[in-house]
């Protein structure tokens, strides 16, 4: 019973603490100094910015806006909508801002992967640049994502996810934005000493010569398509400075529906990717992948399940199993107080943190059962997003 219960506390703790050190002490030793210069007018690749678009006549206009008004030479840089089953106006708006911007469209709504995959053959620039309908970029971001392919080693570069928090936000967009402001910088530590593990989908360019078509069922693309990369040999790089801004989720239901599907989407990329458990073929790779992403998949919410139920009959073994059980009820009664606040829209965002760390955890549960009943299509609702922004 000890045993399971140390055992269960050090994968919570490697999980979100330990990896967390081990990362920034291991990129801290590298300390690999950049040589990149800012590319000269002449030298800037040719980009595609590539939003696949499905019902966003609420947002479409204001994204065409953020595109036009991107820092990058117009003549490299073609906007292409692809707007794959859309059936409210989301095609005829776009359509007003021709030949500024283009689109691609298909009656049949088969999932982002199957119109991903549709186009991508039709795009002949040297970066395709992938970015979600309803975020908004800074107007840099396109220049900045370029730089790193200055090497050749460098078959990707993802831009930051940053999810913008309003003063009336809820526990799903104040949970969900300190949950990101770390994952980015685990991001960054990821990318300074290997590779990074797992990009923003909200932005991510990529080398087209480089796009190999997925799977159409695959669920969370952005991870399989930069880690098969990385797996090969490349260098999936990061741009801090480049941002891919949006709101939290609307309410707790709609962050659900999202987490669940990431959840699901993880599993299956378990499976998808078994040359990433090769660790004798690239063990650093392999260590950053089991450390960040597997771990959390699979192990964590039955550690923690295991590290509460152990301890519970090692209460009365010594003032220690005690203490640590007494901490463990007063979390998860924080996390009870947490969910209870948001349920009456009382704002207190420091209760947030500990309920948005049980509903993550929550979510990848049923992330697993809907994943192995099959349940989980590609042609997903998306989440409510708190609100609409303007563009940067």
């Amino acid at each position: 019973m000890e045993l399971l219960f140390w055992t269960s506390i050090a994968i919570i703790l490697y999980a979100f603490i330990g990896y967390g050190i081990m990362i920034t002490i291991l990129a801290k030793l590298k300390a690999r100094k950049s040589t990149r210069s800012p590319l000269e007018e002449e030298d800037l690749p040719t980009v595609t910015l590539v939003i696949a678009a499905y019902n966003e006549e609420d947002i479409v206009s204001q994204k065409i806006e953020n595109c036009l008004g991107l820092d990058y030479p117009k003549e490299k840089l073609n906007i292409l909508f692809v707007t794959d089953g859309s059936t409210d106006a989301t095609v005829s708006i776009i359509e007003k801002y021709h030949p500024e911007v283009n689109y691609l469209h298909s009656a049949a709504r088969k999932g982002k992967i199957a119109a991903i995959n549709r186009v991508m053959p039709t795009i002949d620039s040297q970066i395709t640049v992938f970015s979600d309908a309803n975020v908004m970029l800074n107007t840099e971001a396109i220049r900045l994502l370029v730089e790193p392919f200055q090497s050749n080693l460098v078959a990707a570069v993802s831009g930051e996810k940053v999810v913008l928090s309003q003063t009336a936000d809820g526990a799903s967009a104040s949970g969900e934005g300190a949950y990101w402001r770390y994952e980015s910088y685990l991001k960054k530590m990821d990318a300074q000493w290997n590779t990074l593990v797992g990009s923003a989908g909200e932005l991510i360019a990529l080398r087209t010569r480089l796009y190999r078509s997925m799977e159409e069922d695959t669920i969370i693309e952005d991870f399989v398509m930069t880690l098969r990369l990385a797996a090969d040999g490349y260098r999936v790089d990061y741009q801090a400075e480049a941002k891919a801004m949006e709101f939290g989720s609307e309410s707790i239901l709609e962050e659900e529906k999202r987490k669940v599907r990431i959840s699901a989407g993880g599993i299956q990329a378990i499976q998808r990717l078994p040359e990433l458990w090769r660790i004798w073929e690239n063990p650093k790779l392999s260590f950053q992948y089991f450390s960040h992403r597997a771990i959390r998949w699979t192990l964590m919410p039955a550690a923690l399940i295991l590290a509460f139920l152990t301890n519970l009959f090692l209460f009365e073994k010594s003032e220690l199993y005690a203490y640590l059980f007494l901490a463990q009820v007063a979390f998860y009664s924080l996390a009870a107080l947490g969910y209870w606040m948001q349920e009456r829209k009382i704002k207190q965002k420091w209760l947030h943190l500990p309920f948005y760390f049980v509903f993550m955890h929550a979510c990848v549960v049923k992330g697993w059962l809907r994943f192995a009943k099959g349940k989980q299509a590609v042609t997903w609702e998306k989440a409510k997003r708190a609100s609409s922004m303007a563009a940067n």
